[in-house]
């Protein structure tokens, strides 16, 4: 599947895995047909040599895909043990902790013509929201990880979606596997705040039982090294909400001590807005599990919560009470002011745009927003027929996207559309839809916890 151009949209749709009839509660069997050995048997182990393969992630894939449909969500740790997972979670903390908050990715290379016959690209995927089918379908669709096809994810993997938990390992083993071909970005869902209202933190105390809260933790530490956005081949910039404000200190700023003696900005001016810089983005702290309000760390919140907008100018994103709005002006200041000629981001799917009747639906998991003298700004998508649990009848029926920039210059986005893996194996969500229906409507500021400690979580319990 090779198609090139700026608005192409290939669309694929693989065969449906079977499933039984639906389960009464979360911890109910999902069985499927599919005929392939009993992973518990011989529950995954990590390498004897240490070292993760090709090999050994497929074997995860298909363990963790055959435990989706036959066994009950709490039996999961008979195939995927505990002493593997914290392994696994620990050794990609300790790559993503490591990389700087914007990203430089560039395909290496000598032979261009060798990186052209080989295909040479990047795929960048946006939300997938714990749809671990529709995850592994896209892997494969888009053609693996490799030296010559590297990966950048937007954030998101996990909450909304059953298999949040199962989604956000198997990228992890990919990036532990191929850590400079595989970038995983933050997502706003990946935060403390958003796991304990959209379901991650009941899915894995569900999974892991008395040792929920354990796991639980690691993801949380895990979450807080993932990178906030990307520049691939100096000509792309991604990230999970997108722009972000300049918080440079105003003459009135005041200054305290926080921990260790370190100065903090306590008093920034947010009655001026203006973009931020690449340098400001570098320099804010995102070692934390929720966006903080002030100084310097208003940064991470602009990133990861905030939208376009078909009107100029900049303003404070009033629907959702974090982030920002920024027009057509401001991604034509920041395109042109670091050469750039694409912007793409997430953040927004279906149910968001169903509002938003001054931007273009999400039907096909992508929108191009604004399209400005120097590029173009794009929303992707990559969760399809989403949400997995939805009160009304009605669906949305959504497809998802994903983008491939093509070697040399990464600048021609080809867009391919995909439909979900129908029907997805059977298993009830892990928080009442029903009531929380939409992040705009449902925010609550004031239960954020704007610091990084998570001892809170030590006590937490399975309603």
């Amino acid at each position: 599947m090779s198609h090139q151009g700026e608005e192409i949209s290939s669309s694929s749709t693989p065969p449906p895995p079977s499933s039984s009839s639906p389960p009464s509660d979360p911890t109910a069997a999902s069985v499927g047909s599919r005929s392939c050995p009993n992973p518990t048997e011989t529950p995954l182990a990590w390498p004897s040599d240490g070292s993760l393969t090709r090999e050994w992630i497929a074997g995860l894939t298909a363990a963790l895909d055959w435990s989706s449909r036959h066994l009950r969500p709490p039996e999961l740790p008979s195939v995927l043990p505990l002493p593997l997972l914290q392994r696994l979670v620990l050794a990609a903390s300790n790559i993503l902790h490591k990389e700087p908050n914007c990203l430089r990715i560039d395909m290496d290379g000598d032979d261009d013509a060798e990186m052209r016959r080989s295909g040479a690209a990047v795929v960048v995927v946006g939300d997938v929201h714990g749809q671990f089918h529709d995850v592994i379908f896209l892997l494969e669709h888009a053609g693996f990880p490799s030296e010559n096809r590297i990966f950048v994810f937007n954030g998101d993997y996990v909450d909304r979606g059953a298999w949040g938990l199962e989604t956000f390992l198997l990228l992890l083993a990919w990036k532990v596997f191929l850590p400079h071909r595989v970038f995983l970005l933050r997502g706003n869902h990946e935060s403390k705040y958003c796991t304990s209202v959209y379901g991650f933190e009941k899915e894995v105390m569900v999974k892991y039982g008395d040792q929920g809260p354990q796991v639980y933790r690691k993801c949380l530490r895990c979450f807080e090294g993932l990178p906030l956005a990307s520049i691939i081949a100096g000509r792309v910039y991604t990230a999970h909400g997108g722009l972000f404000r300049s918080v440079s200190p105003t003459p009135s700023s005041k200054r305290s001590k926080g921990k260790k003696g370190r100065k903090v900005i306590t008093n920034v001016d947010t009655s001026i807005l203006k973009l931020g810089s690449l340098e400001e983005l570098l320099k804010a702290r995102r070692t934390v599990l929720d966006p903080p309000w002030e100084g310097s760390n208003l940064i991470p919140g602009d990133v990861l919560w905030s939208d376009p907008s078909p009107k100029p100018g900049l303003s404070l994103n009033e629907e959702r009470g974090i982030g920002l709005l920024w027009g057509p002006d401001c991604t034509e200041e920041f395109l042109k002011k670091y050469n750039l000629k694409l912007i793409i981001r997430s953040h927004e799917g279906p149910d968001a745009r169903d509002k938003r009747h001054d931007l273009a639906g999400m039907d096909n998991g992508y929108t191009i927003d604004h399209q400005v003298e120097s590029g173009k700004l794009i929303t992707l998508f990559s969760a399809p027929d989403y949400p997995q649990f939805q009160a009304t009848e009605e669906r949305y029926n959504n497809r998802g996207a994903y983008i491939v920039l093509h070697f040399p210059d990464f600048t021609t986005p080809e867009f391919h559309s995909f439909e979900a893996v129908k029907p997805r194996p059977k298993v009830g969500a892990y928080y009442n839809f029903e009531e929380v229906i939409d992040s705009d409507e449902e925010l609550d500021l004031q239960s954020m916890d704007n610091g990084s400690s998570l001892d809170a979580v030590a006590s937490t319990t399975v309603d």
